[in-house]
């Protein structure tokens, strides 16, 4: 697979700023709530992250963050190849314009059907978990005819012990064992018509300090090496993963990693001799950094309500649109801080002066778990009140509970450079499939 830089012209030297005035307007013209996504923002992170990695690696962007067909062209655009982990991101990076041949298919759980719908669409490059994952692509190759190309995935030991959410250092059921040596030599050999061309890891999300993404990353090389090396198998790519932090819900600018590729040109060196040549070709994933201070939430507030003392707005994005996978109580809340633009519809108006007391902003759902933020500074809002969200572009809208209750899911607008490039909304279940009973 190859995977070229992105193009270094034009791009700005900073994250872009949408005005007050113009989210206020697209409140007012599409309503809310609504997600607006600023593809140069999205740029401008392309090139920061890989001005920050590595001379000569290659960056692979993690569709799962935001699968939006402009945010994923744009990075398409600027030279990115895609990693996919279900049919639909297939579809997403192909529609996007996405060659085939440039993408990663992930995941411990692919079916044969969506093995054998990725191979017929031409994906040569697949990260297989086990060896069972590995004979079904094996199977699906044979049943087509075509050749493919795998990388073994490798679970190892816990790296720093920060992260957003730990895949590694426990047990997973993501990658093989990096003890489990007779399995890793069968999964080493190539089988039918597909062959195993270097290793995957990728260890923790979201690793919030550099000492930890560093450390993360000098884990995932020297689990690298010493798994190939126990092998007795020497890998044309390795990649690396990713867990490259950027802020969500909150305000705050994306993090930049000066110290990143001294400290793993270091490991490297000491573990993986001739990467500098490109023997093997270095790879990094990303979504989350790429993306999350492109988006930003706009929100209506319904209803402002006292309760035992405390004060509750009431807005008509939840966890239907944002953190949704926190409504399942099963992650945090995603504690956003929301700040007012003004009652939709009308220029950005001053607030009355916050109190002291903290306010608890709630969705629309009928669940006590519809909990945007339990800490927000907005004493003075009204009904009609338009809020913001920043920093949404990764994990908002799709990783949210889209189908509970079935309200409308939020619009969402593209922008470059100030120009509205384009406003869609998805549907639910917009055809029914009936099946013969």
């Amino acid at each position: 697979m190859n995977v070229p830089a992105p193009h270094r012209s034009p791009v700005r030297t900073g994250p872009t700023t949408v005005d007050d005035a113009l989210l206020t307007d697209l409140a007012h013209r599409f309503g809310t709530p609504a997600y607006v996504y600023d593809l140069a923002a999205v740029r401008h992170a392309a090139t920061a992250l890989v001005a920050d990695l590595p001379v000569g690696s290659d960056l692979l962007y993690s569709v799962k963050a935001n699968p939006h067909p402009r945010v994923v062209a744009e990075l398409v655009s600027l030279g990115l190849a895609c990693e996919i982990s279900s049919t639909g991101e297939l579809r997403a990076a192909l529609d996007a314009g996405c060659a085939p041949d440039r993408l990663l298919y992930t995941g411990p759980g692919k079916t044969p059907g969506e093995l054998r719908t990725a191979v017929e669409s031409g994906v040569t490059f697949f990260s297989v978990e086990s060896p069972g994952d590995r004979d079904r692509l094996a199977e699906a190759c044979a049943a087509t005819g075509r050749n493919a190309d795998y990388l073994v995935r490798l679970h190892g030991p816990r790296g720093s012990r920060r992260g957003g959410l730990r895949m590694t250092g426990r047990p997973s059921a993501f990658g093989t064992d990096v003890t489990a040596v007779d399995e890793l030599s069968q999964m080493f050999r190539p089988t039918g018509r597909i062959r195993p061309v270097g290793t995957h890891t990728f260890s923790a999300t979201n690793l919030v300090t550099p000492d930890a993404l560093l450390e993360e990353l000098q884990q995932a090389i020297t689990v690298t090496a010493h798994a190939a090396n126990r092998a007795g198998f020497t890998p044309q790519t390795v990649d690396l993963g990713g867990g490259f932090p950027a802020p969500f819900a909150s305000p705050g600018p994306l993090p930049r990693h000066p110290l990143l590729a001294s400290g793993l040109t270091v490991t490297l060196d000491q573990h993986v001799p001739g990467w500098r040549e490109g023997r093997p070709r270095l790879l990094f994933e990303s979504g989350r950094y790429l993306t999350a201070t492109a988006g930003t939430l706009l929100t209506t507030v319904i209803d402002v309500k006292r309760s035992g003392g405390r004060t509750f707005v009431v807005v008509d994005a939840g966890v239907n649109a944002l953190g949704g996978m926190s409504g399942l109580g099963r992650l945090r809340a995603p504690a956003a801080q929301l700040r007012p633009l003004g009652p939709a519809g009308t220029t950005p108006a001053p607030v009355e002066p916050a109190t002291d007391e903290a306010v608890t902003v709630v969705g629309p759902l009928c669940t006590p778990l519809d909990v945007l933020s339990t800490s927000a500074a907005l004493n003075g809002v009204q009904s009609g009140q338009l809020l913001a969200v920043p920093n949404t572009g990764a994990y908002g809208l799709t990783a949210s509970l889209l189908g509970f209750l079935s309200h409308p899911a939020p619009t969402e607008i593209v922008l470059d450079d100030g120009h509205l490039v384009s406003a869609r909304r998805l549907e639910m279940c917009p055809r029914e499939t009936s099946f013969d009973v």
